[in-house]
């Protein structure tokens, strides 16, 4: 639904009304113009923290159920928990963050007291880290401490590379504007090169995460008496915590955008003078940078969690088969890639998450035909819309919008859910790893490069517009 419907609107309202009938975005004679501004709050804001709250959940519960093996070993409850109080501080972190994001004067860029949030928020989550680990973790704290860190350097990069693929001063977006003034078919060329290309930084900034993560935990495991790949899968649950601590934040500066977005089309449809719309103008423009780093930051911490996750899929088998009576020698430490159903598995894995985005797409594209003909319709059965004489029907447009998305979203759920449980029954618990492991690669790049590619052809425009 969060995809469904913010598109939908925004599709029907800039076709028709920018397009077809050339009023503003946010003009009130445009029927889908209400649909549109909340359909950024669905978008951006519930689906973001839904995006947000699955990532901390699977990193809390993943880190629980890795907590338990070292717990037992150590005769030390503070590993289950341990997730749980760091989060915890990172509530409070997030709080202190928001307090100081502040402009100092009118003229000051608002995303400078944004980014002033977040580097308060990066200061205080190193010492809540520091303390946590030091109270709970026993003498191998600062191994574990060190995952945190990296967890915390992860989320700045991702930072910076998201600025990088969507600031207008940088070559990303300067080529696709200069391919822009040789036609249409060299933008989209230029722009799917970039957006291709995207998938590279963050990759590496994930690998690098995560190898440096499970060698710092692996250090700790003789001292513990556990197996090294246990110790070193928990360290990368703890650079996971470590990157999500400031969640909290990052979905305020994210939820920031559809605010500013709101403001500025209430201000248009209020008919406000132009030194208010110039002010909203320069939040909204704040908004879409903070949008573009908050999305970047959520594929990573999901890249993380979900690496996590399948971790503690593994542990699950293993106690399944220890519950089912089958010897120790033969539980499942290692997936077999050679073998003909992991093959299967992963290779559904990989077209699962294809064959799910074409279902969003066209759900997308059927919500939007139907925006479209309502907008056009009330144009055309009511002039004095454009003559200003009579309001349009907000609440069709509104309608139209939240059933068909609900509607269209049943079969992209449906498959997320049952092909899983499916390979499951046919194939059995390895293929399902495949399936998850192959999966969440797929998707960390798929997300990467479309989420980039829709950035700076946004920031494509603004930087033509500027020119």
């Amino acid at each position: 639904m969060a995809v469904s419907t913010p598109k939908a609107a925004d599709v029907g309202a800039d076709l028709v009304g920018k397009v077809e009938q050339g009023i503003p975005e946010d003009d009130p004679r445009n029927p889908a113009v209400v649909a549109d501004l909340v359909g950024d709050n669905v978008g951006d804001c519930a689906g973001r923290g839904a995006d947000l709250f699955e990532s901390t959940v699977a990193e809390s519960i993943g880190a629980m159920i890795l907590g338990v093996f070292i717990a037992e070993a150590t005769k030390n409850n503070a590993w289950i928990f341990f997730p749980l109080v760091v989060r915890s501080f990172g509530l409070i972190v997030s709080m202190a963050g928001v307090l100081v994001a502040r402009m100092r004067n009118n003229t000051e860029n608002p995303m400078s007291a944004l980014n002033r949030g977040f580097y308060v928020c990066v200061v205080l989550s190193v010492l809540a880290l520091g303390f946590t680990c030091w109270a709970m973790l026993g003498s191998q704290w600062l191994w574990f401490f060190g995952c945190g860190l990296v967890g915390l350097v992860m989320a700045i990069a991702f930072v910076y590379i998201t600025q990088y693929y969507t600031a207008g001063e940088y070559r990303p977006v300067r080529t696709i504007a200069s391919a822009s003034e040789t036609g249409p078919a060299t933008n989209i060329i230029a722009g799917l090169s970039v957006g291709l290309e995207s998938t590279g930084m963050p990759v590496i900034a994930i690998s690098i995460a995560l190898l440096s993560a499970a060698w710092l935990g692996g250090q700790a495991a003789p001292a513990l008496g556990v197996e090294t790949h246990v110790s070193a899968i928990y360290g990368t649950a703890v650079a996971t915590m470590g990157m999500l601590m400031m969640a909290a934040y990052i979905l305020a500066m994210d939820t920031f955008g559809p605010i500013a977005d709101n403001a500025g089309g209430i201000v248009e449809m209020s008919d406000a003078p132009a030194e208010v719309r110039e002010g909203t103008d320069a939040l909204d423009s704040a908004g879409n940078t903070t949008k573009a780093l908050t999305k970047g930051y959520a594929i990573g911490s999901a890249a993380l969690a979900a690496f996590l996750l399948f971790s503690a899929y593994i542990d699950k088998v293993r106690l399944a088969q220890a519950i089912n009576g089958v010897p120790e020698a033969q539980w499942l430490r290692s997936i077999d890639i050679g073998s003909v159903p992991v093959f299967v598995g992963g290779l559904i894995g990989a077209c699962l998450i294809f064959v799910f985005s074409a279902l969003a797409i066209r759900a997308v594209g059927r919500a939007a035909e139907k925006m479209i003909a309502e907008v056009r319709r009330q144009f055309r059965e009511n002039p004095g819309i454009m003559a200003g004489t009579s309001r349009p029907d907000y609440s069709q447009a509104v309608d139209i919008s939240t059933q068909a998305a609900l509607r269209e979203m049943i079969a992209p759920g449906v498959l997320a859910v049952g092909v899983p449980i499916l390979v499951g029954v046919l194939l059995k618990y390895e293929a399902v790893a495949a399936l998850l492991m192959v999966g969440t690669m797929a998707g960390v790049l798929l997300a990467t490069n479309e989420q980039w590619r829709r950035r700076v052809g946004q920031r494509q425009e603004v930087y033509q517009l500027a020119a």
